[in-house]
């Protein structure tokens, strides 16, 4: 199979992510956020709010505009799960899947709290077996609250390097962004954060946080606040701030809780929440799944994704076995 245009790729997802962000702050300064919290569609998937109506159409107008020039599949929450299909077959160069995640974060942003991210990753066109491990394209733009002056842009490919820049959405300067992950090798004064958002599990999880956290400090020091948690409720914006040495361990593990508490079916994390999983890695962090193998997973909308994010190799090789050995402890 012909290799994809990583560069042309990476340049046209940044400016998609470029219009999203721009529609959706026009948006937000001339609603209320009752109208960005209202809810348009609450289906089998994730609830759909306001907020997330506003881009949707967005994105499927430049998806039929691409699909003038090239042929590709838009796999995305609330379409078809086996996706859409954008050009006709033999237009452009060769076909590939776009995950897209237009906001990831809805809760925060839609009551003006904390920015979200819109996440978009491409992957050679392998059907229904193409993987979120092909992911080689990856872009992620930050969308930034109605009180931000900037907004941060990452992006990777590979094989290939990660890249940042800010955005300053007063005068449109772009200036770059350092991308370097904390090189600390212990968690201590650090933050490290075990995903507990909702309802469901989480006395579970938070046991399973107390023993790894107990585990890598080699006890508690009730006299310190040694170890910091950020329940950032964007599984995109958890790798950015990893990414850009913010925090140094992040674990979801909440497809594993619902399981032990036997629920056969849940709501967590999906590969549209991690498809920018490229700009971690290529930015020097260390991305797996809770048990220490590659993260990977259909590249679909409805599979339930457990992962964990070290800052650099030498504190995944200290805190994997433990995060292996606790959660093979507490939920299987």
């Amino acid at each position: 199979m012909p290799s994809l245009d990583h560069q042309a790729l990476a340049g046209r997802l940044r400016r998609l992510g470029n219009e999203l962000r721009a529609a959706l702050r026009t948006h937000m300064q001339h609603q209320v956020p009752a109208v960005w919290s209202r809810t348009v569609r609450d289906d089998a998937g994730d609830t759909i709010f306001g907020l997330d109506a506003a881009i949707e159409d967005l994105l499927l107008e430049h998806c039929h505009a691409w699909g003038r020039e090239q042929h590709f599949t838009l796999l995305a929450e609330g379409l078809d799960p086996a996706g859409v299909p954008f050009g006709r077959p033999g237009t452009g160069g060769p076909p590939f899947r776009l995950l897209a995640d237009p906001i990831d974060g809805t809760r925060g942003l839609m009551f003006d709290k904390r920015p979200a991210w819109c996440l978009l990753g491409i992957a050679p066109d392998r059907g229904s077996a193409t993987r979120l491990r092909d992911v080689e394209v990856a872009v992620m733009t930050e969308l930034p609250t109605t009180r931000q002056s900037t907004s941060d842009v990452l992006w990777a490919t590979l094989p290939g390097g990660a890249h940042a820049e800010r955005h300053d959405l007063a005068t449109g300067a772009v200036r770059p962004l350092p991308l370097v992950p904390s090189q600390a090798t212990t968690l201590r004064h650090g933050f490290a954060t075990v995903a507990n958002y909702f309802p469901g599990g989480k006395e579970l999880t938070a046991r399973l946080e107390e023993a790894i956290l107990l585990r890598a400090l080699g006890g508690w020091n009730p006299a310190k606040a040694e170890v910091y948690t950020d329940q950032y409720i964007s599984s995109g914006g958890q790798f950015a701030e990893v990414a850009l040495g913010r925090d140094r361990f992040v674990l979801d593990v909440r497809p594993l809780v619902h399981a032990r508490l036997g629920v056969a079916a849940s709501l967590a994390c999906r590969p549209y929440d991690v498809v920018t999983w490229p700009v971690a890695v290529a930015a020097g962090c260390v991305v797996t799944d809770p048990f220490g193998a590659p993260l990977d997973a259909p590249l679909d909308v409805t599979t339930n994704v457990a992962f964990a994010c070290y800052a650099n190799p030498t504190l995944a090789a200290q805190l994997a076995p433990i995060v292996r050995e606790e959660v093979q402890r507490h939920l299987l």
